[in-house]
């Protein structure tokens, strides 16, 4: 759960770099949350009102990781435009995604594996 809370602090950072656990945690934990809002507003009755608000409330931080996460593999952020591809382009975003990061520092910062615990 940190992870996503951490993402959620950086909530507009683009720079930067962000390791795969960082990534693929935040993903898995936003996928449930967006699920129970989803079910939950579908109860209420109000679907896709709830819903509609928590996705535009976590779309600049899903961005913001993702391109961290690009900046990790050293490639640009400009490369998550890729997914506007249909079918190959999602598939090689999340090929790019899955990479393990550049082990050395790269243009966007030091490998974030060896940056001390915060």
């Amino acid at each position: 759960m940190n992870w996503y809370l951490d993402v959620l602090k950086k909530y507009a950072v683009f720079n930067g770099r962000a390791r795969r656990q960082e990534f693929w945690m935040f993903t898995l934990f936003n996928a449930i949350a967006a699920i129970i809002v989803a079910v939950v507003d579908m109860a209420i009755g109000s679907y896709p009102l709830l819903y509609a608000i928590y996705v535009l409330g976590v779309l600049l931080p899903a961005l913001g990781v993702t391109v961290r996460r690009l900046h990790d593999t050293g490639r640009s952020g400009w490369w998550i435009l890729i997914d506007l591809v249909p079918l190959v382009g999602a598939i090689i975003l999340i090929v790019f995604l899955a990479t393990e990061g550049e082990s050395q520092q790269n243009a966007h910062g030091p490998n974030p594996k060896l940056a001390p615990a915060q």
